[in-house]
């Protein structure tokens, strides 16, 4: 699966209130195409156009665009991601069909705003366009069944735009991938399920592919941009090396547990290291939370004068245990970094990944570093 940024945008805040779902940029890609043959066939557009999904659900799509030309007929869907930060939501997904050679079957194109696949290890191939599996599958049957209907052979190239999609791809992973020149076609089932965390761990995947694909032996994944780039300094990996693990820490692990790659540098800040340190794989503020009592244990252990204890537990913040403890002398970052690494090896069992953990403040300094184990 050649994954976007879920076609994720920077999280919002959650409407309140019941989540509308959302249709993927395959869905839409497939109703388009439907639209499009139907009057490249008949001469007519079917507005609401219906499509089959994955799953057996047979939404329907209003067309925004209808053109037919002498040889070719083109329709074009607005995506409508419902509830989710998407960063392709709105953005107009037009499908332009047209016979082609007899024998030649099914052909799919890139348009404008619409990726080109240029590295290994994603499902799609180098030099193909950057429409999933999936997607794929659902416009060929779509025009298969069309075409059989019609006592035609399936002789037909589908070339799928997004105008403006080669903006939104600088919000998606689709650079650090290889893919170029625009969005990537996705969808596994059709449906976007707002504020879904699946999207993101994909991502995670799809970039660990690619890295092993590329033969790379150091990958990094950082929860957040700053610890991100502090962490690059050190090292300067290529774009696909950098996963963007936000929160996902378990998503991460868990995959390279099947898929290793030589060494792992996990950066992040105190608080979410924190969270990895007490065992959390899932470091959201809203699955997951600092434990002050666990904080105190290791700030006693490191040497903190136990009259400060009540001060660490009345602490409103990760960051606030941790300004205290260094006026103090005593630097916390460093045994939480260890401890974040033993979870992170735990995570792994036995896959071959050295680990190391890098600590930073709010500012990109490094305040702890382990060794790779």
């Amino acid at each position: 699966m050649v994954t976007e940024k879920a076609e994720i945008a920077e999280p919002g805040r959650k409407p309140s209130g019941p989540l509308r779902r959302g249709w993927t940029t395959g869905a839409c890609a497939t109703a388009a195409t439907k639209a499009a043959l139907t009057a490249l066939l008949t001469g007519r557009f079917p507005d609401p156009v219906t499509i089959t999904l994955p799953k057996g659900e047979t939404p329907s799509f209003a067309l925004a665009r209808e053109a037919v030309g002498p040889d070719y007929a083109e329709a074009a869907i607005v995506k409508d991601a419902g509830d989710d930060p998407d960063v392709t939501h709105g953005a107009t997904i037009i499908a332009r069909v047209a016979r082609a050679s007899p024998g030649t079957g099914i052909a799919f194109r890139a348009g404008d705003g619409v990726g080109m696949v240029t590295k290994p290890g994603l499902p799609i191939p180098a030099g193909e366009p950057a429409i999933n599996p999936v997607p794929r599958s659902m416009m060929t049957a779509e025009v298969e069944a069309l075409c059989a209907e019609h006592g035609i052979a399936p002789d037909i190239e589908i070339a799928i735009s997004v105008p403006g999609g080669e903006a939104l791809a600088e919000k998606t992973w689709n650079p650090r991938l290889g893919i170029v020149g625009g969005i990537s076609i996705l969808g596994t089932t059709g449906v976007v399920h707002p504020f879904s965390c699946s999207a993101w761990i994909h991502s995670i995947h799809r970039g660990i592919d690619v890295a092993r694909a590329a033969g790379q032996d150091h990958v990094l994944g950082a929860t957040g941009s700053t610890s991100e780039a502090a962490a690059q300094a050190l090292y300067a990996l290529p774009d696909f090396a950098l996963l963007d693990m936000g929160d996902f820490a378990g998503g991460l692990l868990k995959y390279l547990r099947a898929h290793p790659i030589p060494k792992l540098t996990i950066a992040g800040g105190f608080a979410k290291i924190t969270k990895l340190a007490q065992g959390a794989l899932d470091l959201h503020s809203g699955r997951s939370q600092v434990d002050m009592e666990f904080l105190l244990r290791e700030a006693l252990a490191a040497g903190l004068d136990p009259t400060l204890s009540e001060r660490i537990l009345q602490a409103n913040t990760a960051q606030q245990v941790l300004e205290l403890t260094r006026e103090t002398g005593i630097e916390l970052a460093a045994p939480i970094a260890e401890l974040a690494r033993a979870t992170a090896e735990k995570t792994l069992q036995d896959a071959p990944v050295a680990v190391e953990v890098i600590v930073t403040d709010r500012k990109g300094d490094i305040l702890a570093r382990t060794e790779f184990a």
